[in-house]
């Protein structure tokens, strides 16, 4: 096991079909390779694309959204790329600078990501905002998409 292995909660990909949202595990080495994360994606396109979330260590989640060809990515807090390579791979994904030391927590990527599944970006900085759990914080992404009782299933 390698020593970024380990800390990888969960990855879970979200697609509708038939507007029935299908939510999954998937392997959590996955969270460690955001090219084979979005290999994942692509193989489940749903009717409006497909998502996955990774949780990290406790401490932060990422989102990637593949739509067409067309990924956007969030991660709920910037600063976890001064310390964990998959943040450091998202931002750097994004073409944002690294924080310094002193940067306050806050979210890095595109706050549009659910928009059009009823998270406003408004509504998804305040949850990224929240000091608690990753996966707290998803499963009230979820719920305001309307799949929070299909993560909630699926989640270790």
């Amino acid at each position: 096991m390698s020593d970024t292995e380990g800390v990888v909660d969960f990855v879970v990909v979200a697609y509708r079909e038939a507007g029935r949202w299908l939510v999954e595990t998937a392997p959590r080495e996955l969270g460690n390779d955001l090219g084979k994360l979005v290999a994942v994606l692509r193989e489940r396109p749903g009717d409006a694309g497909s998502l996955a979330f990774v949780s990290v260590d406790e401490d932060f989640f990422y989102a990637a959204r593949l739509i067409g060809d067309d990924l956007r990515l969030l991660l709920s807090d910037v600063t976890a790329s001064t310390d964990w390579p998959m943040a450091r791979d998202v931002v750097e994904r994004l073409g944002l600078p690294f924080p310094d030391d002193d940067d306050q927590a806050q979210p890095a990527g595109d706050l549009t990501i659910f928009a059009d599944l009823g998270v406003d970006p408004m509504s998804l900085a305040a949850i990224c905002d929240l000091d608690t759990y990753p996966d707290e914080l998803l499963l009230r992404i979820a719920a305001r998409a309307g799949f929070g009782p299909q993560l909630d299933d699926v989640l270790p």
